[in-house]
């Protein structure tokens, strides 16, 4: 295999937890120059992003009294307009303020300002934890850069549970990815398109309905394959509170998402989206 057919890969920690990038269809040396800009822009993106970083634009929004305004920083911003968009597509299901109700009966309220670029903390304590789209935002962010650095062909991973796909390596149909681990009977190829796990199993009833406060009924994992990293994050964690009937109502007005069920017999995907190519 000549050099620009094999796939170079980068590790990094962030986000109490481990990115990878992996770059086909490039030199070592130019793939490694543009991982590493990408790998700089996540460590801007937590700055910005994380709760427990007492500078960073989500922590600084917990300090919000009722009424009070600030202007958040780009990355800050469009992630929450993420946020506030799944929240809407979910009913709920996916909330970036679920902890709240450990400590209050009802969530947060607050609202962006587009024209000042700034959110409204309309009542109760805005507490934020991106962490069930805050990976997947950062994902599509490198992904976007990588592209810039013409280097299109890539696989993006965070934790194991997060996984951006861009172009198809070299002489291949895809990057091969597995609902699960490795050795997983359920892969697909998957190319500029996000598969993204939730579940109980590494930590436990961790996962709130945001509805409720309640922990999450399904005991099972779920995947979801959507056209975003930050999408199907926060897909795959509302996953774990909605019931199937729900889901099926979720995923009936977006014909570019595909859940996949754990069951005894493998997962059964739920969804109007096609499946794509097994491995």
């Amino acid at each position: 295999m000549n050099s620009m057919a094999e796939i170079n890969q980068f590790n990094h920690h962030a986000m109490a937890t481990y990115f990878q990038v992996r770059i086909a269809n490039q030199s070592k040396s130019y793939a490694a120059q543009a991982a590493q800009a990408a790998l700089d822009l996540l460590d801007g993106l937590e700055a910005r992003l994380s709760r427990f970083r007492a500078n960073s634009d989500i922590a600084q929004i917990a300090h919000l009294a009722t009424g009070e305004k600030m202007r958040l920083s780009e990355p800050a911003f469009a992630c929450l307009q993420i946020a506030k968009q799944m929240e809407q597509a979910t009913h709920s299901a996916f909330s970036p303020t679920p902890a709240a109700l450990k400590t209050r009966q009802s969530l947060p309220q607050w609202e962006l300002l587009l024209d000042e670029h700034s959110i409204l903390s309309v009542s109760g304590q805005l507490e934020f934890d991106l962490g069930a789209v805050g990976k997947g935002f950062a994902l599509d962010r490198m992904g976007e850069l990588l592209r810039q650095w013409d280097c299109p062909s890539f696989l993006l991973i965070a934790g194991g549970s997060s996984i951006l796909a861009g172009d198809q390596p070299a002489e291949a149909p895809g990057w091969s990815c597995g609902l699960g681990e490795d050795d997983s009977a359920q892969r697909f190829f998957l190319t500029s398109a996000s598969l993204s796990g939730s579940g109980l199993a590494v930590k436990g009833s961790h996962i709130l309905d945001p509805r409720t406060g309640l922990p999450a009924l399904r005991q099972n994992r779920a995947w979801v394959l959507a056209d975003t990293a930050a999408e199907s994050d926060a897909l795959s964690t509302a996953c774990m509170v909605l019931s199937e009937r729900e889901l099926e109502e979720v995923f009936a007005l977006n014909h570019s998402w595909l859940c996949f069920l754990e069951t005894e017999k493998g997962y059964r995907p739920l969804g109007m989206r096609a499946l794509p190519q097994r491995s």
